[in-house]
């Protein structure tokens, strides 16, 4: 790699057999990129406490991959969590990504921490200094927020709680980074904040995301991927460029490491990685 920060990548907890081989593959391949670390995210959707851990002890024991588990605390009670914490230590884990989280589906009840300024305030209280703890952050603002000041207050409030750092929603505008990165600063936060990307791979399925979880894709990029229709080498050859040129002016502002959102899927963040030597 031509750029001189730490990279990460992120993975989701496989459920099926045909997951896992996926998965054994992803990791094997982006392993050669020697990231700091690798993140897998909270169950499948939220929906079971038992994945994560699983695929944690996969990605540390099969790949030799130092791996982060995310922990929520929607639906989960005091007592549910403070046994996933006592777990992941007694795995060796250092580091965690503690986020609120969607609601588990079938279940009503929010669980006893409501977000994820208890979640951190309670890894603080039960192991003190023992992990290093990233947050979540949103620089195009969290989709249910009451407006952006009120966002980076909340922000504010999980990094007075004990974040050692924090790891962005994926954007598509560096601006919209910057912009996040200055007003917090501002407002006394000095952990370090490092950007999510998002390899383009499946645009449907990436606008499906993005209008779930607020990310905006500027108009151009979707013009420019309708001209290219059925063209997949050209939309593979267009993301990886945009991305990548992305990446570059992140790091040239200051952005301290970069993360990657992997979708389990090695392709899109190995050509992103190409594009940048």
């Amino acid at each position: 790699m031509a750029v001189s920060v730490p990279i990460s990548f992120e993975f989701y907890p496989p459920k099926t057999d045909e997951q896992r081989s996926l998965l054994d593959r992803s990791a094997a391949k982006l392993r050669t990129q020697s990231p700091e670390y690798v993140s897998c995210t909270f169950g499948a959707g939220g929906s079971t406490l038992s994945y994560t851990p699983e695929t944690i002890q996969r990605l540390r024991e099969r790949h030799a991959l130092d791996a982060a588990p995310h922990v929520s605390c929607m639906g989960g009670s005091r007592e549910e969590i403070r046994k996933l914490l006592k777990l992941y230590r007694a795995m060796g884990c250092k580091r965690l990504v503690a986020l609120r989280g969607d609601l588990p589906s079938g279940m009503a009840r929010m669980g006893d921490l409501r977000h994820a300024t208890d979640l951190v305030a309670f890894i603080r209280a039960e192991h003190g200094d023992w992990f290093h703890v990233e947050v979540g952050c949103y620089p195009e603002c969290h989709p249910q927020a009451e407006d952006a000041l009120a966002d980076l207050r909340h922000f504010k409030a999980k990094v007075d709680a004990g974040a050692d750092g924090a790891i962005t929603q994926y954007f598509y505008n560096a601006d919209a980074y910057f912009r996040f990165v200055d007003d917090v600063r501002k407002l006394g936060v000095q952990v370090p904040i490092v950007p999510g990307i998002m390899p383009i791979s499946n645009f449907s399925q990436l606008r499906r995301f993005s209008e779930a979880c607020g990310a905006e894709i500027p108009r151009w990029i979707s013009k420019r991927m309708q001209a290219y229709g059925d063209d997949a080498d050209s939309i593979r050859g267009f993301a990886a460029e945009f991305v990548a040129a992305m990446c570059m002016r992140l790091v040239d502002g200051g952005a301290p490491a970069l993360h990657f959102y992997t979708l389990n899927l090695s392709k899109p963040t190995l050509n992103v990685l190409r594009n940048l030597r």
